[in-house]
């Protein structure tokens, strides 16, 4: 089980050994905590967006309103959650894996754990599948995760703004197109894109019942979009480098190599004075 797919289905998940996975609740939205109390995936072990999957600035300014941790500040929520290097986790939220999941796994990878898996279809799928549900608090030992590297690509403001000029390389924006427009922001400060940018919207990953297209039908999707960029001179980005990771997900399912993250994306670009761009 050294490679395994990055995805998983309820169906597969309810037919695994409960005691051979790690499950981690990700949901998004107001009161995730109060919910995950409330009723969970039995077994499941509660992750927060800006508690442990973050470092919230002072200022959005320095790297968007979402940046990562250090890796060795996630190995130790890592600690915290019982997860050692050799375990299977798989992770759900009830956003199609778009919201914290997707973040949770480009996380767990970009530290070199490889059985991770996202739960496709999310809470939703679980629950209609008859996976056990809990309110009870679930518990569990911590271990100690070897602090770790970043080893997955990473791209700064910088390197962000020489790539939007080149033509070798190739920035995708995956908000959706009302945003990438410039015709509406809920979240930051100023409507528009990154010039050069390209809009893929993450909701072009999913099918009408809201799963993960096929890993054939991904790969033709985004082979069209790259082109014959390689993965090093691909860069992907969002609002605050959350939802990208859904599209990273989506080509690593592909068998697509994994392009590099701007995890800054637009609400640190939309705060720095660089040029920005709305629909014409």
């Amino acid at each position: 089980m050294d490679t395994i797919s990055p995805l998983i289905t309820a169906q597969e998940l309810l037919e695994l050994n409960a005691s051979k996975i790690i499950l981690i609740d990700a949901r998004a939205g107001a009161n995730t905590f109060e919910n995950y109390q409330k009723e969970h995936l039995k077994g499941a072990r509660f992750v927060d967006l800006n508690r442990d999957l973050a470092a919230i600035p002072e200022n959005p300014v320095n790297g968007g309103r979402h940046p990562l941790p250090s890796a060795e500040e996630f190995a130790k929520t890592l600690s915290a959650l019982g997860i050692s290097p050799s375990d299977h986790v798989v992770v759900y939220d009830d956003k199609n894996g778009s919201n914290f999941a997707a973040r949770f796994w480009w996380m767990m990878r970009a530290i070199g754990h490889e059985k991770i898996q996202v739960l496709n279809g999310g809470y939703q799928a679980a629950i209609q599948a008859g996976f056990p549900k809990n309110s009870r608090n679930e518990t569990f030992e911590k271990t100690d995760y070897p602090s770790q590297e970043w080893k997955l690509a990473l791209a700064d403001i910088e390197e962000v703004e020489e790539a939007r000029k080149n033509d070798q390389n190739i920035v995708i924006d995956v908000r959706d197109k009302n945003r990438y427009d410039g015709l509406t922001e809920p979240l930051d400060l100023v409507a528009g894109h990154i010039p050069g940018a390209i809009n893929v919207p993450l909701t072009e990953n999913l099918d009408e019942n809201g799963l993960f297209k096929s890993a054939n039908e991904l790969a033709a999707k985004y082979k069209a979009v790259i082109g014959d960029k390689i993965s090093e001179n691909i860069i992907v980005h969002c609002g605050s480098g959350v939802t990208a990771c859904h599209t990273l997900l989506a080509m690593d399912y592909a068998g697509l190599p994994i392009p590099k993250l701007y995890v800054g994306s637009w609400s640190e670009w939309s705060r720095n004075d660089r040029e920005m761009a709305t629909k014409k």
